[in-house]
């Protein structure tokens, strides 16, 4: 029994994007530059092919949406955090008080603690 090539490059696709939701769910972000490389090549050989028919890719594209969500909430909660580190920085260098008027004041540090060696 021969294998029809587009079959087997849309198997080959769906199997990698169901790899790529596991790596998401897990959160194994290392994982998917090479996921994606694979991806990329996989559609380019995909869009290289003549008469494929838009049935055949549609689970696909369902499966695309899907690890497109999933990225965007992985991409969302690692800004989030980005945010959060900068606020907890911006802290560390300035004491914000107010005064018996209700009004805010900034102290801020002159400069880092930081060590000096000297010889």
């Amino acid at each position: 029994m021969t294998i029809d090539p587009q079959h087997a490059l849309i198997e080959a696709l769906d199997s990698l994007l169901e790899q790529e939701r596991e790596a998401l769910v897990d959160g194994r972000l290392s994982a998917l530059p090479e996921i994606l490389e694979r991806k990329e090549q996989l559609i380019d050989s995909l869009n290289e092919m003549t008469g494929l028919a838009s049935v055949d890719l549609q689970p696909l594209r369902g499966k695309v949406m899907r690890n497109q969500a999933l990225l965007d909430g992985a991409l969302k909660g690692i800004r989030s955090v980005a945010n959060r580190f900068s606020t907890l920085r911006r802290m560390r260098r300035t004491l914000e008080t107010y005064d018996d008027q209700g009004r805010k004041s900034s102290l801020v540090r002159a400069r880092d603690n930081t060590l000096e060696k000297r010889a």
